[in-house]
């Protein structure tokens, strides 16, 4: 898989073998078969109802220019996504976070946060006023997390439109 290195690299105890291991967080540059299958098998955690994604979707998101895929790694393996959508509107630009997921089995142990800290930077080097995301309030742990580095709860109301 062709990715973009990022500068954030966070040390962690693993678990079963209790040696440190790091977290690296890269911009996927290419729609590779790994990626792929780390989508096939990441997404379901976070949305059961999603239709996995085609070669040619995951395509289009990494060769849009408004749209950068973080992808996480631990030993090489792909734990962790998180999808940012930076955009142009008339009073800033603004960034956005979308489908954040991490492994059931790393959960808990730095990945959600490097994947968030990598996509905020980005988003201010590139020139963003703000970052927002939603998260829904049965995800205690990741809300707990957004809050702890930085995200503020806005007093708003989010509508969607089924297309």
């Amino acid at each position: 898989m062709t990715l973009s290195n990022f500068s954030v690299i966070v040390c962690n105890t693993d678990t079963l073998t209790g040696m440190p291991s790091a977290v690296s967080v890269e911009i996927a540059s290419q729609a590779s078969e790994e990626l792929l299958l780390a989508c096939h098998r990441l997404i379901p955690q976070l949305s059961s109802s999603s239709k996995p994604i085609t070669t040619s979707e995951l395509g289009e998101i990494i060769d849009c220019d408004s749209t950068l895929m973080f992808v996480a790694k631990v030993d090489n393996q792909i734990v962790g996504l998180l999808t940012l959508a930076l955009f142009r509107i008339p009073t800033a630009m603004r960034a956005w976070i979308e489908d954040v997921v991490v492994d059931s089995a790393t959960r808990g142990h730095g990945v959600g946060e490097a994947l968030n800290q990598a996509a905020i930077d980005e988003a201010k080097r590139r020139g963003a006023k703000t970052v927002d995301l939603t998260s829904r309030p049965s995800r205690q742990a990741a809300n707990r997390l957004y809050q702890r580095i930085g995200f503020v709860q806005r007093d708003t109301n989010v509508y969607r439109f089924n297309i």
